[in-house]
């Protein structure tokens, strides 16, 4: 009779105040720690429930508690978009506190208050929390908690989560362990097994208490989690492994995130910097770890057809010459004039050189590209990206609208910018304010530009620009040429699928300079004036020739006619590149000396003046005053060959 009594007091107390559960078909799985239990760790002792409770004498925690407490003092999360600032410390006896006892590691598991020490075997997994919550989900936060823009609205308001089966909950009105977790229940998701309070899959955890549909109200900033329900991310089908679910829209958060022990601590990221993109936007993905449980941060691996790996592989491209790449979490700057505040980041904006995948891209909001529009309307990739306007490059367009806004985030107005010797040289134009600032090159007040930020229209006539783009292989008609072009028509993988390649579009990363497309050559010289180094002589007009980049868009075989210009096929012939009297993006400005027209605007590095002149161009004789490779040209069209000059006779 004394043993029945004694057993249905142990099965009450399994159920007990906020731990309490119903049991129904319950499996305690590794929390059973009897001898032939599932758990790594295994006590002497028979039964399920005296390793956390006692019947008599336990603790007076509300359970019944038997395991000792721990004392461990912890680092709190912290984010620079967590706005529940405090290093707030579980309370002994919470949920927390009691979940921590073994979970931390500081204390021995089966070190119970009633019966001593019981004898274990085994060790834990290595997801303890040992000194530090900063990489996990922030719990025992400092009340009351602060609504903000991303979180579901009743949490404040009412203290209630999403979650309408009341599995997912606030305990106390607070974030415990116990809010997400049942430790009574090992499998109500029965593929991730790891005591959650609901199954998890297509992120339901999360979206208890984070909410991708709630509208920013009063000083509230944007919701950082808008357009997921229609991301990639959270609807695509493609497998993974290494991670609880087979797809990805069923891992949905969980592909990007982790609960405990984060790779990437801040954001809880699996993979500091952009490792966690690249964890699926590789060739393969890393070699498969061992997948000892769902808290630790398992990279996944994408398993599909060869060309859409082929498409997904960024980190190839960041191989070649390309842009920068985040490797380690770095806080968000403020000031608006640098760069636009308010989306999650895992690059520091501020920083020069140190960029990452979330300064063009949303992870929350990107969604497929399946087709390629004509510019200069944002792209799916890019969808709910933040941009920077074109009009003075301090005003945040929230979201972009134009492709181009998303790149002035970087290549505007922000005074971080560095000229990287990695792109290649850098010409020195004789027209030029600040050469890393594309605003006045492009905007509407430039003398002549490429149609980037504004409608092709100019008076002048363009006998040499075709009618559609060519693909890479420099033959096939690729997109229309239309009134714009985007930033990415020139600055592109050399591989993109956009033009014909089998590679990712955008600006990852080429093999050319820049980050150009195709091949664009700049002529250089050892001073002003002197003899070109780098002649590109017995010109190569092929698609693999150095002026590839400019044969996108323009007849070279028109130039060559001279449709346009007089002087073109002897410059050409003679090896000179477009770079030497031309700028690729525009000419913001005019002066008396040269008008800026056809985006002429002389590299400074490489044409020097004539004795005492100045440097100009006469548009209506098409003649220069000037010195390049020691040929001194002047207004009346007469060329002299200086001492071992080569230059271009008329």
């Amino acid at each position: 009779m004394r043993t029945r009594i004694l057993l249905v007091c142990l099965l009450l107390v399994c159920g007990g105040s906020s731990m309490r559960s119903q049991i129904t078909g319950d499996v305690i799985g590794q929390h059973s720690l009897g001898p032939g239990s599932p758990s790594p760790i295994t006590g002497a002792a028979s039964g399920s429930c005296i390793y956390c409770h006692a019947p008599h004498s336990g603790l007076d925690s509300g359970n019944l508690w038997n395991q000792k407490l721990t004392i461990q003092t912890y680092t709190s999360y912290t984010s620079s978009t967590y706005s529940q600032k405090g290093n707030n410390q579980p309370v002994a006896g919470t949920d927390t506190n009691l979940c921590l006892s073994c979970h931390d590691g500081t204390v021995a598991v089966g070190m119970t208050v009633v019966y001593g020490k019981i004898a274990t075997m085994g060790a834990m997994r290595p997801t303890d929390i040992v000194g530090t919550l900063q990489s996990s989900h922030p719990v025992s936060l400092v009340l009351p908690l602060k609504d903000a823009s991303d979180l579901v609205a009743s949490l404040t308001s009412s203290g209630k989560t999403a979650d309408s089966t009341g599995a997912v909950k606030l305990i106390n009105g607070n974030i415990e362990c116990t809010s997400c977790h049942n430790p009574h229940v090992e499998a109500k998701d029965k593929v991730a097994k790891q005591f959650l309070a609901k199954d998890s899959s297509s992120g339901a955890l999360c979206l208890a208490c984070h909410d991708p549909n709630r509208q920013p109200s009063g000083n509230q900033g944007p919701n950082g989690l808008a357009g997921w329900p229609q991301s990639i991310h959270a609807t695509s089908n493609v497998s993974v492994q290494n991670l609880p679910y087979s797809n990805l829209s069923q891992n949905a958060c969980l592909s990007c995130h982790t609960d405990h022990n984060a790779g990437g601590a801040e954001w809880l990221q699996r993979g500091a910097g952009d490792q966690v993109c690249l964890n699926c936007h590789s060739a393969t993905g890393p070699a498969t770890p061992s997948a000892a449980n769902r808290g630790a941060p398992l990279p996944p691996r994408v398993t599909v057809a060869a060309n859409l790996v082929a498409q997904l592989n960024v980190e190839s491209e960041y191989a070649k010459i390309g842009h920068p790449i985040a490797t380690v979490n770095m806080p968000v700057q403020s000031g608006p004039a640098n760069r636009e505040q308010g989306r999650l980041r895992n690059a520091a904006p501020d920083s020069p050189n140190q960029t990452g995948c979330i300064d063009c891209h949303d992870p929350h909001a990107v969604q497929a590209q399946t087709t390629f529009s004509a510019a200069p309307a944002l792209r799916p990739s890019q969808a709910g990206m933040s941009g920077m306007s074109a009009t003075d490059g301090t005003k945040v367009v929230r979201p972009a609208v134009e492709q181009f806004q998303t790149c002035l985030r970087c290549h505007g107005t922000t005074s971080v910018k560095t000229a990287s010797p990695k792109f290649g040289y850098l010409p020195a134009r004789q027209l030029s304010g600040d050469p890393l600032n594309v605003i006045p090159q492009f905007n509407s007040a430039a003398t002549s530009s490429h149609p980037v930020m504004r409608d092709r229209s100019s008076p002048l006539p363009q006998p040499s620009l075709l009618p559609h783009m060519l693909n890479l292989n420099g033959t096939t008609q690729g997109r229309s040429m239309g009134t714009r072009i985007f930033c990415s028509d020139c600055h592109n993988s050399d591989d993109n699928r956009e033009f014909g390649g089998t590679g990712p579009s955008g600006p990852h990363g080429s093999k050319w300079t820049h980050i150009l497309e195709r091949r664009y050559e700049m002529n250089q010289a050892p001073a002003p004036g002197q003899r070109v180094t780098n002649l590109l002589s017995n010109p190569d007009l092929s698609a693999n020739g150095p002026y590839a980049m400019c044969a996108k868009c323009h007849d070279l075989s028109s130039i060559m006619r001279n449709a346009s210009f007089a002087g073109h096929e002897k410059h050409v012939s003679a090896g000179f590149s477009c770079s030497t009297c031309h700028s690729a993006h525009g000419v913001g400005a005019a002066s008396a000396n040269l008008g800026g027209q056809r985006l002429l605007n002389f590299d400074l590095n490489v044409v020097g003046p004539n004795g005492g002149a100045p440097i100009t161009y006469n548009r209506g004789t098409a003649t220069c005053t000037l010195t390049c490779h020691q040929a001194a040209h002047e207004s009346s069209g007469k060329v002299t060959l200086l001492t071992g000059g080569l230059g271009v006779k008329k």
